[in-house]
């Protein structure tokens, strides 16, 4: 009897939800978001391809961010996952796609889940399965890979625990000041009438959805899709930080949590409370301030517990979480340094046809709107799109509604045969990489010896091209006009070093269109598949679609394979043809690909044929990075001590736009990511106690960590320590009163004790 009760009481409620959905809204909508930082310290970055740019700190962090829509609770259902990564990876999706088996069972696969980076060049590397995206990392780096697997698949149970019906608001505009065409004589290469059809060479269109909660009424979260590189952050940044659409993204949340009906009162009490303690503290004179102040002295490293930090987050409101993101589009030639590219010996601006001075690529450098200011370029860009989101935000009033729906398959994309439009039948090849791709970009310049444009090697690069792989006579014929130095489609030891077989995916949420692209599509690439695309709806959708239909480009998706640029700009060889890496016709394949997908989607057929599925790698990945260093202190030393204390200008008090430091003996970071927690908090007396105001999420609080050998001359030894230093740079924002800087560790596991987690605070400091 008491089974029969439950089985009629699960029925009313799937029918009460029913009911609810249809009055409430079209979709069942779930966001998520959780912390993907990895290791911050001696681990390459991925991105610029520099061996020498190996993590140091942290910025901000990063974050996986999901939203997920369903039809209804049965119904067909779309996840899409944001990174603040370089890129997405193969290996990766795989492997979450396993792990959400596990706890779903056949809701959520290949077919309906997209996992797209933004491509900051500023997070650590080591997470992809191939060589050629390895070799800085030193081989592949488990942490790096575990912190994004895991952040991907809890984002996406959260947005999984939280579907309940919902609302979906779309808006677009133009956003032109936050990218320039960074490789412009390409682009001249496309033909004139074509270009004619575009005020600019770059796309400047944002698109965002807006989530609306069915029940309450509230927003939930947004979403956003715009191209510009993820390379404010130079090249000789050691700072994990989401770059400027993490930036974007951190300041979309903390504006919409500020401003937020709901937090209102909330917001009103702190601003009281600030006040009542700013007035207790300035009660007396100046004097007595400074006097009390100095008398709160650093506290030495203390032990804690592995979850402390987290109780030391500022944002840890789950009631008012607010998921924002900003996705990445057709980023292929777009750079976020708009000022230009200049000659960093003269000045003057670069050679416009290759990108170097004097024929040297390294002098040859891009200028963000900050310039020399790399981070205040990354505020700048990342401002601009987060003002253009809330425009958006804040005006959405078309409503998406209709299906629900997905297509995706895997193909072999080094032998595609492709139809053009003239019915000659031409074909891809294995990947490879040309002389332009060593040249690097404006954005950070590569290898000496090399410009973009290049098509000829030196005798020694070809030399040491063919002890690794000297390609074969097809595959030089198949690339042209690529010159190939480096083989790496036919390179497979000790495994291969690029994808063969890559994901291309559709999805559909009501009149919008979600391409995800395993790549990078310059502007006019994007913009070809984007009317392929919609032109093969439109034809094939029975009336369904029309001139309303929105086509977006996510790109970096499910798998990273470089660069795609149209045929024309392909003959230009600049740093983008060059790493387009399945030879000119690479574009032509992806148009073909995606509509016949488009073509079944509208027709509402099935796809029968799925493809071949990509290797899984992960057993035998190399792994030579080498072991974490700064085991224990100096000897009479803990974890969390001061090392240098904060200095204090000579007024006695700091004032907006200062610099408040502490150093703290500091062991590696990289015992433990603190996921969810932070390494560094500024801490506000107020009354009695201290709260923390700002963490290692903010803009303005840098944690920085580096180790340093010293020399006992009594033992005769070299010994490796590390230390911590915490930077605050003193916001507008901030209230005057007393503050000091906290630091928070992990010590080494050992096979005999767990990792022991300690904290350390600086002594106090007056802000005025």
């Amino acid at each position: 009897m008491r089974r029969k009760t439950k089985t009629l009481l699960s029925i009313f409620l799937f029918f009460l939800c029913q009911i609810i959905l249809s009055v409430n809204g079209e979709y069942l909508i779930g966001l998520g978001s959780y912390d993907m930082t990895g290791p911050a310290s001696q681990v390459n970055m991925m991105g610029y391809g520099n061996f020498d740019q190996i993590t140091g700190g942290i910025h901000f962090r990063l974050r996986a961010r999901t939203f997920i829509v369903a039809e209804s609770f049965n119904g067909l259902r779309l996840v899409f996952v944001n990174l603040d990564a370089g890129m997405a990876s193969q290996l990766v999706t795989i492997k979450v796609l396993e792990r959400l088996k596990s706890r779903y069972g056949n809701i959520y696969s290949e077919e309906n889940v997209a996992i797209s980076g933004t491509h900051t060049h500023a997070g650590p590397g080591g997470y992809l399965q191939y060589v050629t995206y390895s070799v800085t990392s030193l081989g592949f780096v488990p942490q790096s890979f575990e912190a994004i697997a895991t952040a991907i698949e809890l984002s996406i149970v959260q947005a999984h625990d939280n579907l309940k019906p919902g609302s979906i608001f779309i808006n677009k505009g133009d956003l032109e000041n936050a990218g320039i065409n960074r490789s412009p004589s390409a682009y001249l290469f496309n033909p004139q009438e074509e270009r004619s059809k575009y005020n600019t060479n770059i796309d400047t269109l944002m698109t965002l959805l807006k989530f609306v909660d069915g029940d309450t009424g509230k927003n939930v979260g947004a979403f956003s899709w715009f191209a510009t590189h993820g390379t404010s952050m130079s090249r000789n940044n050691k700072l994990i930080s989401g770059d400027n659409k993490g930036a974007a993204a951190r300041f979309f949340e903390d504006w919409f949590t500020k401003n937020s009906s709901t937090k209102s009162t909330k917001n009103f009490l702190h601003i009281k409370l600030y006040l009542s303690v700013i007035a207790g503290n300035l009660s007396g004179s100046n004097q007595d301030l400074l006097n009390k102040t100095s008398k709160i002295k650093p506290t030495g490293g203390q032990p804690c517990t592995n979850t402390t930090s987290q109780g030391f987050k500022v944002r840890k409101d789950k009631e008012m979480k607010f998921v924002g993101a900003f996705c990445q589009s057709n980023v292929g030639d777009v750079s976020p340094n708009v000022v230009g590219a200049f000659c960093i010996d003269s000045g003057l601006p670069c050679d416009f046809n290759h990108s170097s001075c004097h024929g040297n690529d390294q002098l040859c450098v891009g200028r963000g709107p900050g310039y020399p200011d790399e981070i205040l370029s990354t505020k700048i860009i990342g401002e601009r799109q987060f003002q253009k989101a809330v425009d958006l935000f804040t005006s959405a009033k078309q409503e998406l509604t209709g299906k629900i729906d997905y297509r995706h398959v895997y193909i072999n994309f080094t032998n595609i045969k492709v139809q053009l439009e003239d019915n000659k039948v031409v074909q891809t090849c294995p990947a490879a990489l040309g002389p332009g791709f060593a040249a690097g970009t404006t954005d950070g310049p590569g290898v000496f010896g090399f410009q973009q444009g290049d098509t000829e090697i030196n005798p020694f690069w070809k030399k040491l091209r063919d002890v690794l792989r000297e390609p074969s006579p097809y595959q030089v014929g198949c690339q042209k006009p690529k010159t190939v130095l480096l083989d790496s489609g036919e390179m497979f030891w000790p495994y291969p070093w690029a994808p063969a077989i890559l994901p291309i995916q559709i999805f559909r949420l009501g009149r919008l269109i979600i391409l995800s692209v395993p790549g990078e599509f310059t502007t006019m690439a994007g913009r070809r598949l984007r009317e392929a695309v919609k032109e093969t709806l439109v034809r094939s959708g029975n009336g369904e679609f029309d001139d309303q239909t929105h086509v977006v480009i996510a790109g970096l998706t499910n798998a990273y394979s470089q660069y795609i640029t149209t045929f024309e700009e392909y003959e230009q060889q600049r740093y983008e043809a060059a790493s387009t890496l399945y030879g000119p016709h690479t574009l032509s394949a992806y148009i073909q690909e995606f509509k016949k997908l488009a073509e079944s989607m509208a027709k509402g057929e099935n796809i029968t044929t799925k493809g071949p599925s990509p290797p899984d790698l992960l057993s035998i990945q190399l792994s030579l990075l080498p072991d974490p260093t700064g085991d224990s202190p100096p000897p009479g030393i803990n974890f969390g001590d001061i090392k240098q204390d904060i200095m204090v200008p000579k007024s006695g008090t700091f004032t907006k736009g200062d610099r408040a430091i502490a150093t703290f003996w500091s062991a590696n970071p990289r015992y433990d990511l603190l996921t969810e927690g932070t390494f560094a908090v500024v801490e506000m007396l107020q009354h009695q106690s201290w709260q923390p105001e700002y963490d290692d999420d903010d803009f303005c609080l840098f944690f920085k960590w580096q180790a340093e050998n010293i020399t006992s001359i009594a033992r005769d030894d070299v010994n490796s320590y590390g230390y911590a230093t915490l930077e605050w740079e003193v916001p507008e924002e901030a209230s005057p009163g007393v503050y000091r800087l906290r630091h928070f560790g992990s010590t080494k596991k050992t096979k005999e004790s767990s990792n022991l987690y300690y904290t350390g605070a600086s002594s106090a400091f007056t802000v005025s």
